[in-house]
């Protein structure tokens, strides 16, 4: 019956003449297998322009921080305001692009899996996070082209440092999927927190026969591969203080690779993959109380903040801050489950919803002479956008492999034309497999609803449900918080101009189809 009601739905709607369509859907497709695209000719000859003067491919760093909230960053509204100031984040949006509808998926998993391919994540089938132990039936990557993967085919070196969290079986990691190199661990945070904090988690540590059981399904460890060899371990994790460190040891890898890279004189593709701000947070040594607020997240956004800037440091001694490509982002929204360990954002709802709270994120891009200072845009950006964007810097966009439907856009001239707009149309969100809403403009509409029955209870308390008979439309320039639907009473005009937006989108799974990797919950429809 649900089904039922989204085809009667999308049927009805789909019915609009062609000369409404053209306003809501100015995109043209180039190629079956590729998301169609706003086109921009005159921008996108200026971002040639300035892209032939290069002397050599640029290197690509994506700093990419696990649970920071929209509003934790200083130019977001955050930062000296709530009690941790960032100063070097703050200082690449001053002399870059500050993006301010930048989207992820609502949780982890999926949205580094859209990042790295380019896919809504309902296409690779990494849906959502994995848990203690639990492992995919089918592996994902069996059919998945990385951007690591293509650009180590056309003359990078690519590497992850810090957090994977997007398998950890043989076959599944880093070195397994195109990266030539990495370091870091191989789950998430709170998997190594939980086994050695007993004030947290006392009904675990305190039982023996349970700890060592638990144990043998994670390997707590730092670990270290490159292509075609097994990852070697690094350090342990078995301490709150070696936990503490974990953060500092990637940046050094990442530092480390950075200067192997300009020494072998090759361009890299880096994703600097932070472990915080993801609970549980314990700083490493010198950052405890070190921020105004003096709490745990609050430290370790300070701590983020600063290896930022020492690793922009490190481009600058090296002379190639102005042939790097560099975007700062976040996984998803804040963890409001956690609180206070978890971060701040402005709208409704955090991590694990498509509410605003749990997709909309930072978005930061910065080239030295590149990417005009100053810039603001509200310009649509999906986190996917990365993998074509990439490959378009690197020069192998034409490299994309036709196998795989890529729901990514190409976004090189929006972000280096000095008055760039955004080539994406429309922004899809899921949760896991479902669709659940579509951003398009500055409206927002929801086909399904995430309802919390808590405050800060978007994961351990929230059901999914249907909207009845009209779609729930929020005008985000005057409604961000998303608090009242008005789409029947003041967007009767664009319902059915957006609703084709949808019903087009759904069409593409006729061919590429979803793929099921075992991930789904019991019971779940």
């Amino acid at each position: 019956m649900k089904r039922l009601t989204l085809l009667l739905l999308l049927t009805a709607y789909a019915m609009i003449s062609n000369a409404q369509l053209s306003y809501f859907n100015p995109t043209v497709r180039v190629k079956d297998y590729l998301e169609p695209a706003i086109p921009h000719p005159e921008q996108d000859r200026e971002m040639k322009d300035k892209m032939s003067k290069l002397k050599k491919k640029p290197n690509i760093l994506i700093f990419l921080i696990d649970d920071m909230g929209y509003g934790d960053i200083g130019v977001y509204g955050g930062g000296y305001a709530i009690g941790a100031p960032t100063p070097n984040i703050d200082k690449l949006a001053h002399e870059g692009l500050q993006l301010t509808s930048t989207y992820a998926q609502p949780t982890c998993t999926p949205t580094r899996a859209a990042l790295m391919t380019g896919r809504i994540p309902a296409r690779s089938g990494l849906t959502r996070p994995t848990l203690t132990g639990e492992n995919p039936k089918v592996n994902p990557w069996a059919s998945e082209n990385t951007t690591a993967k293509i650009l180590s085919q056309n003359g990078y070196i690519t590497s992850i440092s810090g957090k994977w969290h997007l398998g950890e079986n043989k076959g599944s990691l880093p070195n397994d999927v195109g990266y030539d190199e990495w370091l870091g661990f191989s789950a998430v945070q709170s998997e190594y927190a939980q086994f050695v904090n007993e004030w947290i988690y006392p009904d675990l540590i305190n039982k023996p026969d349970r700890l060592a059981a638990m144990r043998k399904l994670v390997d707590q460890s730092v670990v270290t591969g490159k292509r075609g060899e097994d990852n070697k371990m690094v350090q342990p994790i078995t301490t709150i203080e070696e936990l503490s460190k974990v953060d500092q040891i990637f940046a050094d890898y990442s530092e480390d690779f950075i200067k192997r890279a300009v020494k072998q004189d090759k361009p890299f593709y880096l994703i600097h993959s932070f472990s915080k701000v993801h609970n549980d947070n314990y700083v490493s040594k010198g950052y405890k109380g070190k921020s105004p607020a003096a709490f745990p997240y609050k430290d370790a956004v300070i701590e983020v903040d600063d290896i930022v800037g020492r690793i922009m440091g490190v481009l600058r001694d090296l002379n190639i801050d102005d042939n790097t490509f560099v975007f700062i982002t976040s996984d998803n929204g804040p963890n409001e489950d956690v609180w206070p360990d978890g971060g701040y954002t402005p709208f409704r709802g955090g991590k694990g919803t498509t509410w605003e709270g749990g997709v909309r994120v930072p978005g930061i891009a910065y080239w030295k002479g590149m990417i005009k200072p100053g810039r603001i845009s509200d310009g649509l950006f999906d986190l996917c956008d990365l993998f074509n964007t990439s490959l378009s810097l690197a020069g192998a966009v034409d490299k994309i492999p036709s196998t795989n439907y890529i729901d990514g856009v190409d976004q090189a001239s929006f972000l280096l034309s000095d008055t760039g707009h955004t080539n994406r149309n429309a922004v899809f969100m899921y949760s896991e497999k479902q669709f659940m809403a579509v951003r398009w403009q500055e409206y927002k509409l929801h086909m399904k609803v995430f309802n919390t029955s808590a405050p800060r209870k978007n994961l351990d308390q929230s059901t999914i449900e249907n909207i009845g008979m009209s779609p729930w439309v929020y005008n985000l320039y005057v409604d961000p918080k998303e608090q009242l639907s008005t789409g029947h009473r003041y967007f009767e005009w664009g319902i059915p101009g957006v609703m084709s937006l949808i019903s087009a989108h759904l069409a593409t799974y006729k061919k590429y189809p979803m793929k099921d990797i075992g991930l789904s919950k019991p019971g779940a429809d």
